[in-house]
């Protein structure tokens, strides 16, 4: 489950500068980008990676002599030893910085959450910044205790992102909601009813496909041609941004639906996607690599966190061939699978679901002891005086035990 404790929620908004001079503040970003740099590629030219301290040997005199404050010149370095710490050890490439972005801690930042301003000073000049957000917005996150702000100017815009601090202290469950995500709909299940909810990742695919579509076309010509690139950035661009609205807009309708009726919500744990994803071949490999199971899942555990509804990570191995009634391997024709052993027949998204759903009870159980309750068993779910599907009173007799 997912533990209660200290978590962190971020503001992100455009930003205007009321006090002090735009250039001079991109002046200093600047530097901070070409410092973060050079600190980057004498890092990378290092047969061994240095110890923090040792870093801080290195590189604090050279930034101090930057006309850097103390504890930006700490996040300089400290930043850029993470930076090449996660490359090397995923032998990747050396990073290099591309965006004019500043880390900032509560030595060289102010924020005030009742005026919306934020203030913020990297060398020697302090300034202050407008949030430009809706108010309705602003306001969660006032009695919040802020941690970092980050200041950055991106196409002509500058941006203000504020870290907060937050305590998630989730409720106790008396049920639990299993979700089972494909392609085209999201399964859910909560012991008595099953719904769909039809996703957008098609839409997003098929803006995607038409961007590689467009580079296979025009294999050379794209890179350089403005029309083609500009086509191109823009397909992927609305395939990100449909992904993202779409994930954000639907995990929040299913987290404040679980908190209307006490539930918990069961997810698969997604640790090893992307391994499982480089094994495979083909097509269904770049259907994968588009279809964000992570994305929806984030976003789904950040309203949780915020609105303190309890989260349970299953194991997904195998949850859409087990049989939910007697455990054994299911027989599929197309999507509809069937038990040789029990006859029990349903499609393959309600038994992923139904079987997320039997695993978050077990998970809570090892946790705290005892099982979830199970929930009433409907009208139109008996018939003539019996439970209609022997699956379901199985596994409500094993809630209930």
């Amino acid at each position: 489950m997912m533990p209660e404790g200290v978590y962190y929620r971020t503001l992100k908004a455009r930003a205007e500068i009321i006090e002090g001079n735009i250039n001079d503040l991109l002046w200093d970003l600047t530097v901070y980008k070409y410092a973060l740099q050079k600190c980057i590629e004498a890092l990378w030219e290092l047969d061994k990676i240095p110890k923090k301290s040792q870093v801080h040997q290195l590189f604090y005199p050279m930034l101090r002599d930057h006309g850097f404050r103390a504890h930006v010149a700490r996040n300089i370095y400290s930043t850029a030893l993470a930076l090449v710490k996660s490359a090397k050890e995923n032998n990747g490439s050396k990073p290099v910085v591309k965006k004019m972005t500043a880390r900032l801690d509560y030595q060289d930042a102010k924020v005030d959450m009742d005026s919306h301003v934020v203030k913020v000073i990297l060398r020697d000049k302090w300034y202050t910044l407008k949030i430009i957000h809706k108010k309705d917005f602003i306001e969660k996150f006032k009695g919040l205790k802020w941690k970092e702000v980050h200041v950055k100017y991106c196409n002509g815009v500058l941006y203000v992102s504020i870290i907060f601090v937050i305590r998630y202290k989730p409720y106790v469950p008396r049920g639990a909601i299993g979700l089972d995500i494909n392609l085209r709909q999201i399964t859910t299940y909560d012991g008595s009813n099953v719904r769909r909810y039809r996703t957008r990742f098609i839409d997003a695919l098929s803006k995607r496909a038409r961007a590689e579509e467009l580079q296979r076309k025009h294999p050379r010509r794209w890179r350089y041609n403005k029309r083609i690139l500009s086509r191109v950035r823009a397909l992927h661009r609305k395939a990100r941004n449909i992904v993202l609205d779409w994930c954000r807009k639907s995990a929040k309708y299913i987290v404040l639906k679980a908190k209307k009726y006490g539930y918990a919500i069961a997810l698969e744990d997604l640790t090893n996607l992307r391994e499982n994803i480089v094994e495979k071949e083909g097509v269904f490999v770049w259907k994968l690599s588009m279809f964000t199971y992570r994305k929806l899942q984030e976003a789904i555990i950040s309203k949780t966190i915020e609105h303190n509804v309890p989260v349970i990570l299953v194991n997904p191995r195998n949850t859409s061939t087990t049989c939910p009634r007697c455990g054994t391997k299911l027989s599929y024709t197309y999507r509809l699978a069937i038990c040789r052993k029990c006859n029990f027949k349903a499609d393959r998204d309600k038994i992923g679901a139904i079987n997320i759903w039997l695993r978050s009870l077990y998970v809570y159980a090892g946790e705290h002891g005892s099982t979830l309750s199970a929930p009433a068993v409907k009208d139109e779910a008996r018939q003539s005086g019996r439970i209609k599907d022997e699956g379901m009173k199985i596994m409500i007799k094993s809630v209930q035990k």
